[in-house]
């Protein structure tokens, strides 16, 4: 069975193309990944069986054989540091609910949005 990595996918467009360990790249369509995935990582290691496409080879069945280790992963905060910043947030949250039910928004919504997707960032990875 043919080995490589993922050089480059677009789950938006629902394909991309595979590096084969010896060189050659062969065409990955969303179709022949496997059910549960929906997006996969540049570097991920997979094997494949191949088939004629219309415009040359064309992966089929892809396994994933490894991911890529994740940088995002190793840079995260430990979960001690993580209770303060989620407790701070439900607090400056609640605030601002407040500003929301009198009819404004609060002063702070761009930091706010800020925090939020920093916070988001770290659960994501």
């Amino acid at each position: 069975m043919p080995n490589g990595k993922v050089k480059w996918y677009d789950a938006v467009k629902g394909f991309g193309f595979i590096a084969e360990t010896g060189g050659d790249e062969v065409f990955l369509h969303a179709s022949a990944l496997p059910p549960s995935v929906v997006d996969i990582k540049p570097g991920t290691k997979v094997e494949y069986s191949i088939v004629e496409g219309k415009r040359g080879p064309q992966a089929m069945n892809v396994t994933i054989v490894e991911q890529p280790p994740s940088v995002a992963k190793s840079q995260r905060k430990n979960t001690e540091d993580m209770v303060v910043i989620v407790e701070d947030l439900i607090r400056l949250l609640e605030e601002s609910s407040g500003d929301l039910r009198r009819g404004h928004y609060p002063d702070n919504g761009k930091q706010i949005a800020k925090i939020l997707k920093v916070v988001a960032q770290s659960f994501e990875a």
